[in-house]
């Protein structure tokens, strides 16, 4: 099991989405993040993840669900945050692109198969919000 956390960065209503750049999923659409360290909480893992993939500090708001996922050579359980942008402007160190998707666009990218999971969950919540 590969335990990961993951940023659904908002700004100005608009939610970030981030293409990778390499390995098994190169190409896939999801939202930033990463593994969690030894000792490190969920929220430290998030805003670590994002300072090294986007060179952007992050403010860790509500946690908004928890996947777990098999894929077909490892289970990945992957916790989900709402967050926003505190300091920085995105660089993509780790990515190969990012698209910022307004809620009538989040089903126009090809998410990897965990975070269309998580785009559902995402739908819900802006709902319930009002946005």
């Amino acid at each position: 099991t590969v335990n990961v956390v993951a940023a659904i960065i908002i700004d100005s209503g608009r939610i970030l989405a981030s293409q990778r750049a390499s390995g098994q999923f190169k190409d896939g659409w999801e939202f930033p993040g990463g593994k969690i360290e030894v000792n490190e909480s969920k929220e430290e893992a998030l805003i670590r993840e994002i300072k090294e993939e986007l060179n952007i500090d992050i403010q860790v708001g509500e946690h908004l669900c928890d996947i777990d996922y098999d894929y077909s050579n490892f289970k990945l359980n992957m916790s989900c945050f709402i967050t926003n942008i505190k300091n920085g402007t995105i660089e993509l160190l780790e990515h190969k692109a990012i698209k910022w998707l307004a809620n009538d666009e989040l089903n126009s990218v090809n998410w990897l198969e965990a975070d269309t999971i998580v785009v559902e969950h995402l739908k819900d919540y802006l709902l319930q919000k009002g946005k």
